[in-house]
């Protein structure tokens, strides 16, 4: 069965993230999509068709992996943000951030110098799923380096296409304005603990 891309239009309008910007990225997410669905098949194909011991099915395996988590980190991403309510300070989120960092302020320093990291990619804030603790990650590409056994919680696109088109270079202003419209409620219900 395919994936549909999901409708995140409500996002259009949200402050600090142009029509044109918003628009944009959306047509990016559909494309992981569509080659997500369009490998699926192709590898389905091939494993019928015996050629499941090539080097072009290794790797367009490989290549499914980018498609797939950028389909999906894009959807974790959109359904992340929309929100216009702070972190509720005595929400089982904010008392494991208080417990891992010592403060919500804490967290929140490092995970925006996870996201100022130089280059591209996401940073993204893991839970243990076995242990409950807390990580802040940047995760280069999609397809390499996240951490087995976690669960993510907050992801911030920190490619060039989630904020050069309003903030040019200035990607901690592009954090600023995503820590404003970060959906806590959603981040929250991620949650395994």
């Amino acid at each position: 069965m395919p994936y549909a891309a999901k409708e995140y239009n409500a996002l259009i309008g949200m402050e600090g993230f142009s029509e044109a910007l918003i628009k944009n990225h959306f047509t990016l997410y559909q494309g992981y999509v569509t080659n997500t669905n369009k490998l699926s098949e192709i590898l389905g194909q091939m494993l019928k068709d015996g050629k499941a011991g090539t080097p072009e099915y290794a790797e367009l395996k490989r290549r499914f992996g980018w498609e797939f988590n950028g389909m999906r980190l894009h959807e974790y991403y959109f359904e992340n943000l929309g929100g216009t309510e702070p972190l509720a300070q005595d929400s089982t989120l904010a008392k494991q951030m208080q417990a891992e960092f010592g403060s919500y302020e804490n967290w929140e320093k490092d995970f925006k110098a996870t996201g100022a990291l130089r280059g591209i990619g996401w940073a993204v804030l893991y839970q243990d799923v076995l242990h409950g603790r807390l990580f802040n990650v940047w995760i280069n590409e999609h397809d390499v380096a996240h951490p087995a056994g976690c669960n993510p919680l907050l992801i911030m696109d920190v490619f060039e296409h989630a904020f050069m088109i309003d903030y040019g270079l200035k990607r901690a202003d592009y954090i600023e304005a995503f820590f404003k419209k970060i959906n806590w409620q959603t981040v929250a219900s991620r949650s395994k603990k």
